[in-house]
């Protein structure tokens, strides 16, 4: 083994390749540090417009990590290596990829779909899947929901974009549908005139769009009275468990009843 020759070898390689290697990896670190610098920057930008937390989130991390990829690329052509090899591998892997992560490039579609047409914000509450709660946290995979009770509930995007969405939250304001029952013998005028009077005294209640109170049933036992009144967004529960409230003890003190099923059973008598 001649060492002399090793080493000319090693000395001519350092001399010709060793240095572009070197000059690749040095210009590869300084290439991400200017990355980060560069992403941080319009992170902070995108913050100081209050662009939601969700979108800045996203776009944050997509982007270093697509400069990033884009760099080594350019650092292995630099280095000699035939990339549009390294091209037809990297497509190769996406569709297996693809094929083994449908459900999840399903939800990674639907949490991009989100972020760009916003159906809902955080902070919204929502009803969809068949769970409702407010929105706490918009990921690329999921969705994070509290519900009223405090529970956490992860809807997969997927399937959150692909069925229906209702937004509690998009309008100012809201209806609440109430419905009240009295019996045939009672006046149902007297009743109308008593909910409209409990209507006028609760302050979380609006003028405009004006109160509805009309008779929409007339029931096997019981005539229908619907109500309909208009609130804040903020206020829809409590003037519907108010309503419910006020309106029970009005009831009570004006003498109407509110009927409840009720089964008339006639014997005849049977002669021997």
């Amino acid at each position: 083994m001649d060492f002399n020759q090793i080493l000319q070898d090693i000395l001519n390689w350092l001399s010709t390749s060793g240095v572009k290697l070197v000059l690749g990896l040095i210009a590869f670190v300084i290439v991400c540090k200017i990355i980060n610098s560069l992403t941080k920057r319009i992170k902070r930008r995108m913050e100081k417009k209050n662009v939601e937390k969700t979108v800045i989130s996203v776009t944050y991390k997509v982007l270093r990590t697509v400069l990033k990829l884009i760099a080594f690329i350019v650092l292995l052509g630099f280095w000699g290596i035939d990339t549009s090899g390294i091209g037809a591998l990297i497509a190769s892997a996406g569709v297996a990829i693809g094929l083994a992560m449908q459900g999840s490039l399903s939800n990674l579609a639907g949490g991009i779909l989100i972020v760009v047409l916003r159906p809902f914000k955080l902070g919204d509450y929502i009803e969809a899947q068949g769970e409702e709660g407010t929105v706490e946290e918009i990921s690329i995979f999921y969705t994070y929901l509290v519900s009223p009770d405090n529970k956490t509930i992860m809807i997969p995007n997927g399937s959150l974009l692909n069925g229906n969405i209702i937004n509690y939250s998009t309008k100012s304001l809201r209806r609440v549908d109430l419905l009240y029952s009295i019996g045939y013998d009672e006046d149902f005028e007297r009743a109308k005139a008593v909910i409209l009077d409990v209507i006028s005294k609760n302050e979380m209640i609006l003028k405009d769009p004006s109160p509805l109170v009309r008779v929409k049933n007339h029931a096997a036992s019981s005539i229908d009275i619907v109500t309909r009144v208009w609130v804040e967004s903020g206020d829809y529960w409590s003037v519907f468990f108010q309503m419910q409230e006020d309106v029970k003890k009005r009831f009570d003190e004006e003498g109407i009843s509110i009927p409840y099923p009720q089964l008339d059973v006639h014997l005849d008598k049977i002669e021997k």
